[in-house]
């Protein structure tokens, strides 16, 4: 592996463990091997190597995400595929987790991929719930916006409850929470 990606792969990993201001170019370069000077050859300094960093990440979130819910099955399957694939749901989410440091909230470069992913995920799960809807697979009184908003938040959330307990129980629970409305928006599906 070259050195530029594997100063790019020690940020990725160091990001979704610390966060960015508790990530130094000092660990940087010893999570990479890399010599002292091998990340200004690469880069002009720290954040611009996490913004190359965070846009790995969500090419690499979106691409898990796109096999997901452009492959075989209906909406509706394709959907709690999504929902239910496995994730390590202590470790909590690449992007998701960006959101809690202020160093990136605070920056435009560090913000933007984070931002762009999670507003893609919200879109591609509505275009799948919308092709539910059409298919006549969910009421025609879904909304599909607010309920993959609803989706992603369950998600995001799950990791946050399964991270602050040291348990995966949470997480697992408020995916079965997010099944169960997508379950009730089944067309012809009677509710109690």
């Amino acid at each position: 592996m070259e050195t530029r990606d594997r100063l790019i792969a020690a940020t990725q990993e160091l990001l979704w463990a610390r966060g960015y201001a508790a990530t130094s170019p000092k660990d940087i370069l010893a999570a990479a091997d890399a010599g002292q000077g091998s990340m200004y050859h690469h880069f002009r300094g720290k954040e611009e190597l996490a913004v190359a960093a965070l846009k790995q990440s969500a090419q690499g979130m979106r691409t898990d995400a796109e096999q997901l819910l452009t492959g075989p099955g209906t909406a509706v399957e394709r959907l709690e595929g999504y929902l239910r694939r496995q994730r390590d749901s202590l470790r909590g989410c690449r992007m998701g987790r960006m959101t809690f440091d202020p160093d990136v909230i605070a920056s435009p470069s560090l913000l933007e991929p984070v931002t762009s992913t999670l507003g893609w995920l919200v879109d591609a799960l509505a275009a799948v719930i919308q092709e539910g809807v059409d298919a006549g697979e969910l009421a025609a009184d879904v909304r599909p916006v607010p309920l993959a908003s609803t989706m992603a938040a369950v998600v995001q959330g799950g990791y946050v409850l399964a991270r602050a307990q040291a348990d995966t129980d949470p997480f697992d629970a408020a995916i079965d929470g997010a099944v169960d409305l997508l379950q009730r928006a089944v067309a012809g599906r009677e509710t109690r």
